[in-house]
């Protein structure tokens, strides 16, 4: 019994993401049609084998008027020579102390001229039309903010297993967070310029993009934009991807708030899922119940497969999403469980 109540949970749950992402699919979003001037801002620390290409991606958008500007931000290598060896009158490449990422984009916000500043990182590229997407998401003047999809350029089983876990985030901002994003992504994001001086530039923080967001919302909206998209490159071994997400983890419990369906609410219930995802597949294998673990896991690829068709992932990914989301939640709900303590030692003493 406890075991189809479990089956159930996580089937409900899977279900109430896709008709919501359905949905939104048959929904036009709202979009304007202007090109007012961008400026694209590249923050880069030692980022030499990495930089030529993305700033590459920055020159080649579909978009008449914007300029790129490239931050080293104290770099130990040659990042600012091979960004200065690229000849293009909309390219600006300047070099100032390590001072950190949030400080190295208020540096280049300093030097910007566009209306719409859009942000990217040194080893991310962008697609042709990520800019032009992006713009039009600025429908009205109550949106301040618009973040991306982000993509990973996969290789390695970690790589792709990051891919198909950014493809279920897509999936998700399609379905809950289309007009309310909860965080316009670093390596593809784009704010007004008045609204970013408004709050004092971007925030000074481990997770300045989580943490500009909900400054920014303070003064008006954020919204996603699911065309435009930015390829980055994500970490290849599972220490680094730990430190990474720990990293994150612990800057975003930092900036969480209250709030039904977001935040704290929202992170807890869905450890309880992950909680739940991990042990329903251990549970059908112990009991036998292979005619249902098969039925399961079959429901899980389909739910993913309609999200990798539309949003242009591989249907391998799909094929193997059960493997993915039982990694994901074993590796969030340690990740978490550490974070917790992590916070309560912190309190404590």
């Amino acid at each position: 019994m406890l075991l189809k109540v479990t089956l159930i949970i996580v089937i409900l749950w899977d279900l109430y993401f896709l008709f919501n992402y359905i949905i939104s699919l048959l929904m036009n979003y709202r979009i304007k049609e202007w090109t007012p001037f961008v400026s694209i801002i590249i923050p880069a620390y030692n980022e030499e084998r990495s930089i030529k290409e993305s700033i590459k991606s920055a020159l080649s958008q579909d978009y008449p008027n914007f300029e790129v500007i490239v931050v080293d931000d104290g770099s130990e290598d040659k990042t600012f020579e091979t960004a200065s060896s690229i000849k293009d009158e909309r390219l600006k490449v300047f070099r100032k102390a390590h001072e950190g990422k949030a400080k190295a984009l208020n540096f280049g916000l300093s030097k910007a001229q566009g209306e719409i500043i859009v942000t990217t990182d040194a080893d991310t590229l962008l697609h042709n039309s990520a800019v032009k997407e992006l713009v039009k998401r600025f429908y009205d003047e109550t949106v301040l903010g618009v973040g991306g999809q982000v993509r990973v350029l996969a290789g390695s089983f970690l790589e792709r297993a990051q891919d198909v876990e950014h493809l279920r985030i897509a999936m998700f901002r399609r379905a809950k967070e289309l007009e309310d994003l909860s965080v316009a992504p670093g390596p593809i994001s784009a704010f007004r310029k008045e609204a970013l001086e408004e709050i004092g530039g971007f925030v000074e923080s481990k997770v300045e993009d989580y943490a500009t967001t909900k400054k920014i919302k303070k003064l008006g909206r954020v919204v996603y934009a699911p065309k435009a998209k930015a390829y980055t490159k994500m970490p290849t071994s599972l220490k680094t991807l730990w430190n990474q997400r720990k990293r994150w983890f612990l800057g975003d419990l930092m900036h969480l708030g209250g709030g039904f369906l977001k935040e704290w609410f929202f992170l807890i219930l869905g450890d309880f899922i992950a909680f739940l995802d991990v042990i329903v597949t251990i549970l059908l294998i112990v009991h036998g119940n292979w005619l249902l673990l098969v039925a399961f896991l079959g429901f899980e690829i389909i739910t993913m497969t309609i999200p990798t068709l539309i949003e242009g992932g591989s249907i391998i990914h799909a094929l193997l999403f059960p493997a993915f989301l039982w990694f994901w939640a074993l590796f969030y709900l340690a990740l978490h469980v550490y974070g917790y303590l992590f916070i309560l030692k912190s309190k404590a003493l």
